[in-house]
């Protein structure tokens, strides 16, 4: 079961590939696997049934004991059996719906393929945690395959919707199964349910688990989702919307409710809310008049009475149940399956516009008519054996005095009535021949036949529906397992004389008499319903409450957005710096009796010559009048820490820090650029003496943290340790680098991620329409050039010749240097740059790979690496750039960021924690020996995100400002 949990997880990555070479017959091989895996659940059959449970595990995170542990008993061997059997018939279904379609294939089959595997993984396992990943995987997967049509607004809608409600459904579950973890002691489904915890927590936990299953099975007030969820493609409908996703929830449910059913808060709200939901989907699927609504709203139906049956918790009702879930994977997928081929080959779902068809196409007519009586219930399909079974068990809890069985009993055969009624109503509506407002018999629609094997899925699952009925006592005998983890009835019921058992006759007994009139008077709604349509049973829909719902955050956002974000950076600055004085200020005058400050004069004679120049240069900037000058007189006081840092020991964070002022003082420069050169030129400065008082406030405040938290340490810190925990956990002399990548390898993940944030966001501000590498397209000289040829000068009406330029005929030793301006243009810099280039990008290699025992690293090779990208334009220009990293930025982000993700993820295969390194050690002939660490690799992503980062900064504020600053000249308006 591993095996085909992991052959899930790789397979889809091939189908792109093979979709893009093959087109939809690339659906053949994607239904290789679930038969694969549908063939191994039908081998366990002997050992599932003879009580030997099938079970595999794997230590995943040994350290929260959560484990990749697969547990295959009745029920999970039902629905895998479904999950793999219905998934496997629509991926080969699907090879006809898309046949000659091809845009999307490939991610399509991909993300429904890996679906499959999701729920296989969701049915199978006996982690808690690890269903909760699942399940939100299968909600992440859904939103993909429901928004397949992304170009239409309805199916991004619908896609947007279905995430929404089913994610957080699934964060509120989270919740419960965490209280439920914790109060168990263990996160195994087959412990907790074998201890069967009770108690105040349990009962809190098992309301917010109802609350996940209830969203992704669409119950009320949650159901609203799934209609919406019929903008998707047929096939999605028919998998996830009838066999699979849907029934996430049901089983769900139907796991818990063999121990849980008797608690205080279960059966109120899953009978209540159960009931309730089969009346309202069934009324509204009599008002609907496209096919495909129909049947959504008629799910949503049958999901109510699934809830009711399965979360009844008495051994006959789940034994009924069960064989009802079996019913319903396979009479509504092929209804499903029967509306996309009329859908296929007609273009229309409107019963409005169909008429005659059956009459052409006899075999979908009749394969049809026999999912819709299993439906309905009509014998001998498995669908009249689960519903008589059904309503006997709760009939006899009625009669018991359950209170609960005499609302599920009443709403199962009013639910019943409906399902008559809307199974009537789709057959008609999609098969019968019709009359127009006039009485006269409406011309037949042409029906095209299909192709035989268009047919074969709906026909195979419309036939099981009969091969089922008639194997009922098979079934019986195979469902006992599940049946017989719950009581026999509820507790004040007598338990049954006899145990109830799945047949075709149980003779004429009171079900029997239930389920006819059920399907009776349900025949008699369809035609009242037929001429007048039934009102809806609330005066508002619960999807108009979401829509309002999601107005009003907007209009919240917005209000909120208002009020606080004003367009000024003093107005966001005081505003930061009035909290931490208020938060701060308040924190050190409640604990003044407590402080114990421990100071000395200096440490390094170093601090005695640096520390004024940092205050005086601090002072002067504040004073200063020009932009540029108070930028300078700021980095001041970085390169004095710089010095600071290297004589106290830390040469690492000594280089690390010039580095950074170097990139912000030309980040800075670069933004200069284009704003007035003087202070309060356009806007100028208000309320100074506020200003200051609130500056010296600040500095004041965090002068006496920094002398309190000297003496605030009670303890001995664990960074003495650092140094040993460096070489014996990383495997590395550099303490800093190792402490980086390895000891909190996690804080340095989040600052990788804070990093392409702001570099994304300064590209979105920058760019108009794109972040992509567009220069490097034009970096290359006009068609025979050579670097000697006479260099091209960048003038207000674009790039032209200049053949009696002074100086013309210079050597260009840069690419980008003959479309500069001959008045910017530097052979001197041009030189140097072409010269030392390489050298430094070697130097930056040499600082990522020597970072662990030495002072360098990933960061401050990303630096250095990035500072030979910065010589590059400044010397050459945006066209220079181009030529010197003609990739994307946003590639180097992503590379860098995913190396690093990789490095927390591996581990984990292995059954190590998240960012566990490990290392290798060689005996080369010249080289000697050779030690390699892992964690190198996360370096590797260190370097390749800060590579990003500079790049983005200089292809926006760089290159992208020097372009509009052209194009604004080339129109003959003053640029700065």
């Amino acid at each position: 079961m591993l095996v085909v949990l992991g052959a899930f997880a790789i397979v889809p990555l091939l189908l792109p590939w093979l979709a893009h070479r093959i087109g939809a017959r690339a659906f053949y091989l994607a239904a290789v696997l679930p038969i694969v895996a549908f063939a191994l659940a039908v081998a366990q059959t002997p050992a599932v049934l003879s009580g030997d449970i099938p079970f595999e595990t794997y230590d995943w995170i040994p350290a929260l004991g959560i484990q990749l542990s697969m547990r295959m008993d009745t029920l999970s061997w039902v629905m895998t059996l479904i999950v793999t059997g219905v998934g496997a018939l629509v991926m080969l279904y699907c090879r006809w719906y898309f046949d000659g379609k091809s845009e999307g294939l490939g991610q399509f089959s991909a993300v429904l393929l890996a679906f499959a595997g999701a729920m296989y993984g969701l049915v199978l396992t006996d982690d808690l945690v690890v269903l909760v990943m699942f399940w939100e995987i299968t909600s992440v997967l859904s939103y993909l395959l429901i928004g397949y049509y992304h170009r239409r607004a309805a199916s991004r809608r619908a896609a947007l919707q279905a995430l929404l409600v089913t994610t957080l459904g699934g964060l509120v579950m989270l919740i419960g199964v965490v209280l439920l973890v914790v109060d168990a002691g263990t996160s195994s489904i087959s412990t907790i349910l074998a201890e069967a915890p009770t108690g105040a927590v349990v009962d809190a936990a098992l309301v917010l688990i109802l609350v996940g299953a209830l969203s992704k099975s669409a119950i009320f007030p949650f159901h609203f989702w799934l209609p919406g969820a019929m903008a998707a493609p047929t096939p999605v409908s028919a998998y996830l919307h009838a066999a699979a996703m849907v029934k996430a929830g049901i089983y769900l449910i139907a796991r818990l409710a063999p121990i849980f059913a008797i608690a205080p808060t279960w059966r109120p709200i899953v009978i209540g809310l159960g009931v309730f939901t089969m009346l309202l989907g069934g009324i509204q699927s009599l008002r609907e008049t496209d096919l495909k609504r129909i049947l959504a709203f008629g799910t949503v139906s049958q999901l109510g009475m699934l809830t009711v049956v399965l979360g009844y918790g008495t051994r006959d009702v789940a034994l009924a149940g069960l064989a009802l879930l079996v019913s319903h994977a396979l009479f509504k997928s092929a209804l499903f399956l029967v509306v996309g081929v009329i859908d296929r080959q007609l273009s229309t779902r409107d019963i409005g516009e169909l008429s005659g068809v059956g009459r052409q196409a006899p075999t979908i007519a009749v394969f049809s008519s026999i999912a819709v009586a299993s439906m309905v219930g009509i014998i001998p399909t498995i669908g009249f054996a689960a519903k008589e079974g059904a309503i006997a068990a709760l009939l006899h809890e009625a009669e018991g005095g359950a209170p609960w069985g005499i609302v599920a009993v009443a709403g199962v055969a009013l639910g019943s009535v409906l399902t008559a009624a809307y199974g009537i109503r789709f057959l008609w509506g999609a098969f019968w021949t019709k009359r127009d407002a006039t009485g006269a018999k409406m011309a037949p629609t042409e029906w095209p036949d299909p192709p035989i094997g268009f047919l074969a899925a709906p026909v195979i699952l419309a036939g099981l529906t009969v091969v089922a009925g008639v194997a009922s006592p098979w079934l019986d005998t195979a469902f006992a397992g599940y049946a017989d983890l719950s009581p026999a009835a509820s507790p004040g019921v007598p338990a049954p004389e006899y145990p109830a058992y799945l047949a075709l006759w149980h003779g004429l007994e009171p079900a029997l008499w239930i389920s006819l009139a059920s399907i009776a008077f349900g025949a008699g709604l369809f035609w009242i319903t037929r001429r007048k349509m039934p009102k809806r049973m609330t005066p508002f829909s619960a999807a108009e409450v979401y829509n309002a719902s999601l107005r009003g955050i907007a209009r919240l956002s917005v209000l909120t957005t208002t009020a606080t974000q004003r367009g000024s950076l003093p107005v966001y600055v005081g505003t930061i710096f009035v909290v931490l004085l208020a938060a701060e200020g308040t924190a050190l005058v409640a604990g003044m009796g407590m402080w114990e400050v421990r100071i000395d004069g200096w440490q390094t004679p170093m601090q005695l010559v640096v520390a004024p120049i940092m205050i005086i240069a601090g002072l002067i900037a504040v004073r200063a009048q020009k932009r540029y000058t108070g930028v300078v007189l700021v980095s001041v006081t970085g390169l004095g820490m710089v010095l600071l840092f290297a004589t106290s020991g830390a040469p690492d964070l000594a280089l690390t820090q010039i580095l950074v002022e170097t990139v912000t003082l030309v980040t800075f420069a670069l933004v200069l650029r284009r704003i007035p050169a003087r202070m309060g030129e356009h806007n100028a400065s208000v309320a100074p003496v506020a200003r200051a008082v609130l500056a010296a406030g600040v500095g004041l405040t965090m002068a006496c943290v920094a002398l309190v938290a000297t003496g605030a340490r009670v303890e001995k810190p664990i960074s003495g340790r650092f140094p040993e925990l460096a070489y014996e956990l990383g495997h590395g002399k550099n303490v800093v680098n190792v402490a980086l990548v390895d000891l909190r390898g996690w804080d340095t993940m989040g600052e990788l991620s804070v990093l392409i944030l702001a570099a994304t966001g300064v590209a979105s501000l920058v760019f108009v329409t794109h972040r992509s590498d567009t220069l490097s397209k034009f970096n290359a000289l006009p068609s025979g050039a050579t670097r000697a040829r006479r260099p091209l000068v960048e003038t207000s009406d674009g790039l032209k010749q200049r053949g009696d330029a002074p100086g013309s005929g210079r050597t260009a030793w840069l690419v980008g240097g003959q479309r500069v301006r001959p008045e910017n243009r530097s052979i001197m810099l041009e030189v140097i740059v072409r010269i030392l280039f390489h050298t430094i990008i070697i130097v930056s290699l040499y600082l990522l790979f020597a970072g662990h025992n030495l002072p360098g690293g990933g960061f401050a090779g990303g630096l250095v690496a990035g500072m030979a990208l910065v010589m590059r334009y400044v010397a050459g220009g945006r066209y220079e750039l181009g030529a010197a990293a003609p990739t994307d930025a946003g590639r180097l982000l992503g590379a860098g960021m995913t190396i690093a993700v990789a490095c927390a993820i591996v581990p984990l295969f292995f059954g190590g924690a998240p960012l566990t390194s490990t290392y290798f050690e060689w005996d080369l002939p010249v080289l000697g020996e050779v030690e390699f660490v892992t964690s190198t690799f996360f370096d590797i992503g260190v370097y390749l995100v800060v590579i990003g980062l500079v790049l983005d900064v200089l292809r926006s504020l760089g290159a992208e400002v020097d372009r509009q600053a052209q194009e604004l000249r080339s129109r003959g308006a003053m640029v700065p």
